[in-house]
């Protein structure tokens, strides 16, 4: 038995069509695949936002994309965002203000240094502290500046998250449920890009197979 996900965002990002290749392949785990969806709706279209706006969930979503990378999923959240904003003319000068901000944040990694004394020291990789650029900040506000700091560290320097770095969120305005939000995002979005890049992975075999395929087709008919 087969399950058709309407308006999946994965699919929806990566341009997969009803009965394609890769829609057959993600039907083999309806399950989940529903699920995945359901985090998303869960995470982007919750019943209240009141602590955390789906514009900033959609902001901070756009820019992890990008700083991984992604550009189809940085799209669909920057879209979203603008769908969720109060007015288009704020909504587009914010998402701009996402790009440049994760174009500043721009790294690999990950990297950082171990907290505490002991083997993993060795391990410890110096790399870029990321600080969302002043003029960008105050167009940001406080909050969401703090946010894309967090989840810059999150992603980068996950090593050393601490009290501490909670604490610069709540003194940027954020409550403990809506920390704990940023970090459901955050981890959901690795989940999310992770599937997405596996996809692509799993098409271009897919296309380098039939490209083979047909290849090997032709010199048989050549040949008799």
């Amino acid at each position: 038995m087969t399950t058709t996900i309407v308006h999946d965002a994965v699919d929806t990002a990566l341009g997969i069509e009803p009965g394609s290749y890769l829609d057959k392949l993600r039907n083999r785990r309806p399950t989940t695949r529903e699920n995945a969806q359901a985090s998303h709706e869960a995470l982007f279209n919750p019943e209240d936002d009141s602590e955390v706006t789906r514009t900033e969930r959609h902001a901070l979503a756009a820019f992890i994309a990008r700083l991984h990378g992604d550009t189809a999923l940085a799209s669909l959240h920057r879209e979203g965002l603008l769908a969720s904003d109060s007015g288009p003319a704020t909504g587009t000068a914010l998402a701009d203000a996402i790009d440049q901000a994760a174009t500043a944040g721009a790294t690999s990694g990950p990297y950082g240094h171990y907290r505490e004394e002991g083997p993993l020291q060795g391990e410890n990789t110096p790399g870029l502290r990321y600080v969302v650029p002043t003029p960008l900040a105050a167009e940001l506000g406080p909050r969401l500046t703090a946010a894309l700091e967090h989840a810059h560290l999150l992603v980068f320097r996950p090593r050393e998250a601490s009290p501490e770095a909670l604490a610069t969120l709540h003194r940027a305005g954020w409550s403990t449920d809506a920390i704990v939000t940023l970090s459901q995002l955050v981890a959901f979005l690795a989940f999310q890009l992770r599937v997405a890049a596996g996809l692509r992975v799993l098409s271009d075999v897919q296309g380098q197979t039939s490209t083979h395929d047909k290849a090997t087709t032709t010199t048989g008919e050549n040949h008799s």
